[in-house]
C-alpha cells in the first residue's frame, strides 16, 4: 500500500471516529440525521441538502468540499433508509 494511501486512509478514520464520538455523546444526532436524509430522500442534489441540513441543525459539520469521510456517511445514510424501506 503506498502512504498517499495510507494517509488518505488514517485522515478517513480520523474524521470517522470524531463523527462516532458526536454520535455517542448526543444520541439524538443519529435520529436527526435520519429524519434529514428521509426528508430529501429522491430529490435532485439529495446528498447536497442533506449535507446542509445536517451541517445548520447538528453538531455534525460537512464541509462545501466533500471529504472520503463525508462521501460515505451521507451514502451509509442512504444504506439506512434502504434497510428501513425493505422492512416494510
Amino acid at each position: 500500500m503506498s502512504t498517499a494511501s495510507e494517509s488518505r486512509q488514517a485522515r478517513v478514520i480520523d474524521e470517522l471516529r470524531v463523527f462516532i464520538k458526536k454520535v455517542l455523546s448526543d444520541p439524538t444526532v443519529a435520529v436527526k440525521c435520519v429524519e434529514v436524509a428521509r426528508k430529501h430522500r429522491g430529490k435532485p442534489d439529495a446528498h447536497q441538502l442533506m449535507a446542509d441540513e445536517i451541517s445548520a441543525s447538528t453538531t455534525v459539520r460537512i464541509p462545501e468540499n466533500w471529504s472520503e469521510a463525508d462521501k460515505m456517511f451521507l451514502e451509509i445514510l442512504d444504506d439506512v433508509l434502504d434497510d428501513e424501506e425493505a422492512l416494510y
